[in-house]
């Protein structure tokens, strides 16, 4: 096995599947991306991509375990049956795509995350969890697995939290301008890369993306989200709602930082309520407070950390598809230009899947000298899990 690991590591170009299930648990991310080189010479793109829905019943199952409803052997119950069906759905795609197994080098597997604590939270020593056993999928599959990439962020002094930092710098850095990558899954993180090279990058989480927009389409109109923003358009702004949301003590925290839906979730979302006196406000309005007060952590997070203008700006996540959000958040920005990622070539659905395939690339035929110097922590990630 590891000769064959050295043998993947020196070929010139590889193909790696990228698997990603975020917070919102809309399903899972597959992605077969083709990436050559490592470090800054690393070129990739995605051949094939698809996203399989989760059964309700595993839905169900993971937001027991992510609201604390928790017992041990559910936990552990739930790790192998998430990663067995993770297996069981990349087979799916290959087949959907006419792909063998022997054609692909390596798999990395995001996993699902089920709770994080910020260090800020945990008397400076953060922790994270994501479960779906990548030795499940390793064996379903037939293929090299790479799974847990944020222990080893978390080992190496960080915070686990924000990643997308590093395929960021790998994949879009440019000489000529500040680039700004903004991915609004259900938390909302961005990544500045400073076009000189010679400033840090920063990457960090800013709040709530989708996921309290989310959890009141869940539990108040029976639906999975806003499609569109079309009910928070149809709405209007409760100021001490919002005003009661952004006194959230996250918010004065320096940046980088990191947090979670176990942070911003429903429940304190409905204190939220309760003590604003937005009790008897309509879905409509309450969904448009909602809406603002995530353009306002995004909109305000970058005000704080850009220093030019000369500057692009691409989004990506599942908020890119919320109109109503993206309005909101230019009218926040109106010196910006807002772009999608699909004006790199990168299908905006698919970039988080893409980001775990070059950390998969790094961790076989990378350096984590790569990273020196850059505001990054320089460090390869991931876990080796081989199939039968």
């Amino acid at each position: 096995m590891i000769n064959k690991l050295q043998i993947i590591a020196t070929k010139p170009t590889r193909n790696i599947i990228g698997l990603m299930s975020g917070t919102s648990l809309d399903g899972l991310d597959i992605a077969l991306c083709n990436i050559s080189g490592s470090g800054k010479s690393t070129k990739a793109k995605i051949s094939y991509f698809t996203t399989i829905n989760y059964p309700i019943p595993l839905v169900t199952a993971i937001r027991e375990i992510s609201a604390e409803h928790i017992s041990l052997k559910s936990l552990t119950a739930l790790h192998t049956t998430l990663g067995n069906w993770m297996g069981n759905a990349t087979n799916k795609a290959l087949k959907q795509w006419g792909v063998t197994k022997d054609e692909i080098d390596l798999i990395a597997s995001h996993g699902q995350t089920i709770y994080h604590i910020p260090g800020a939270n945990n008397n400076n020593q953060p922790a994270t969890l994501q479960i779906g056993d990548a030795d499940q999928i390793a064996a379903t599959t037939g293929i090299t697995t790479i799974s847990d990439f944020r222990m080893k962020h978390i080992a190496a002094g960080g915070e686990g939290a924000p990643l997308a930092g590093y395929g960021d710098y790998l994949l879009f850095s440019n000489s000529e301008k500040d680039i700004v990558l903004i991915n609004i899954g259900g938390i909302a993180n961005f990544t500045i890369l400073p076009a000189d090279g010679g400033k840090p990058i920063c990457c960090s989480d800013v709040g709530p993306g989708n996921t309290l927009m989310d959890a009141w389409m869940r539990n108040n109109e029976n639906l999975p989200y806003d499609k569109d923003g079309s009910i928070a358009a149809r709405g209007s702004v409760y100021t001490p709602l919002l005003e009661k949301l952004l006194a959230h003590p996250f918010f004065k925290l320096p940046f980088p930082k990191s947090t979670g839906p176990e942070m911003f979730s429903y429940h304190w979302l409905q204190e939220g309520v309760i003590h604003s006196g937005a009790s008897t406000l309509s879905s409509a309005d309450i969904m448009a407070t909602l809406n603002v007060f995530t353009a306002r952590c995004i909109a305000q997070a970058l005000l704080h950390n850009i220093t030019t203008k000369n500057i692009e700006v691409f989004i990506s996540g599942g908020g890119l598809w919320n109109l109503t959000l993206l309005k909101n958040i230019q009218e926040l920005l109106p010196n910006y230009h807002l772009k999608s990622m699909s004006d790199t070539g990168i299908l905006p659905d698919a970039k988080e899947a893409l980001l775990f395939a070059i950390l998969a690339n790094e961790c076989i035929s990378g350096t984590a000298n790569t990273f020196t110097g850059t505001g990054l922590l320089p460090v390869k990630m991931g876990k080796i899990s081989f199939p039968l």
